[in-house]
């Protein structure tokens, strides 16, 4: 299968994480104009797995150093398998919740809020979970970066003065996807040997057949979470899955698309994660906030009549998160 082998490459591929995690929810914004979030995601889940599969099956299986996905699956423990889907459980759920936030409150909110938390506590799961980097510029870059996300709360509060209500109910769900989302890369990163991808401990799962369990939970689950969603929305009137098969290709294509972006980002940084370490590859993974924010900002100008001082919370916002990726990459070198 493929290995990194060097720092410099692993942080280039969470950089690939970051970019893929932070841009998924384009896909997700093209659908909402004819599309309703809960039948996007059903799309979005099968291109999740979809991607999945074509890796282990890719790099997951060329080359002579580790195992290969099928014999790696062969001999996987019931615990790690185990492991890797409650993961996809998890995630699953909050980001349910995250697409759901997006669709109340905004691209450029939703992410930098929700994103925001789950990477604020998701590095101090992980890296408690398997300790790798220096701890100081690790806690210094995730402050650093938790300051971001409050100046981007107060440049959006400020945008919507006069317009209209900052959305309670929008921030609450973003706020809820953020916590529960910061758990689930441990349990995936717990199944894998993250001492070893090239002979890793019998019953431990390579990157590549992790991903793919975790995307069978994630698909699974759905059955569960989706239907619920759809029979009680957050906004808007319930939902029959027939409405789903009512949907043109194209669109069902763009859901598949978004999944499929996400699952590269996912993959990339189960990869970079034995030179990385969890916490690291998670946290630069999670910089997906800032790019997120830039797509709202830029592209689908949701600050387009802002005041002039939220166009200097969201300055603020950049360079500290900037800052504070630069701590964390840091803390590994």
């Amino acid at each position: 299968m493929f290995i990194v082998y060097n720092y410099p490459l692993a942080i280039f591929f969470c950089f690939v994480t970051m970019l893929c995690w932070g841009s998924w929810g384009n896909t997700q914004k093209l659908a909402a104009k004819t599309w309703r979030y809960e039948f996007f995601y059903w799309d979005y889940v099968i291109g999740v797995l979809l991607f999945s599969i074509i890796s282990a099956f890719t790099l997951g299986s060329i080359g002579s150093e580790g195992r290969s996905f099928l014999a790696d699956l062969a001999q996987a423990d019931w615990i790690n398998l185990g492991s890797a889907f409650l993961g996809g459980i998890i995630f699953n759920a909050s980001n349910i919740l995250l697409s759901a936030a997006i669709a109340i409150c905004g691209l450029s909110v939703a992410f930098p809020l929700g994103v925001g938390i789950a990477l604020v506590l998701g590095v101090l799961v992980n890296y408690f979970g398997a300790a790798k980097g220096e701890p100081l510029f690790i806690i210094t870059g995730v402050l650093l970066i938790t300051i971001a996300i409050i100046l981007n709360g107060l440049a959006y509060k400020k945008a919507l003065v006069g317009t209209k209500k900052v959305s309670a109910k929008g921030i609450l769900v973003a706020v809820s996807a953020g916590v529960i989302m910061s758990f689930f890369y441990r349990f995936i990163a717990a199944s894998m040997d993250l001492t070893n991808f090239t002979n890793p401990a019998a019953g431990k799962l390579t990157p590549y057949t992790a991903v793919f369990i975790f995307s069978v939970g994630v698909f699974i689950s759905n059955f569960v979470f989706n239907t619920i969603a759809m029979r009680k929305p957050v906004e808007g009137e319930p939902v029959s899955i027939k409405g789903y098969f009512m949907g043109k290709s194209v669109t069902h294509m763009v859901g598949i698309l978004g999944g499929i972006i996400w699952c590269v980002g996912q993959s990339f940084s189960m990869i970079a994660s034995e030179k990385a370490g969890a916490a690291i590859s998670y946290g630069l993974g999670q910089g997906a906030t800032l790019i997120s924010a830039l797509w709202g900002i830029l592209i689908w100008k949701e600050f387009k009549n802002a005041p002039i001082e939220s166009n200097y919370l969201n300055i603020g916002m950049f360079v500290l998160f900037i800052i504070g990726l630069g701590f964390l990459i840091y803390a590994g070198a």
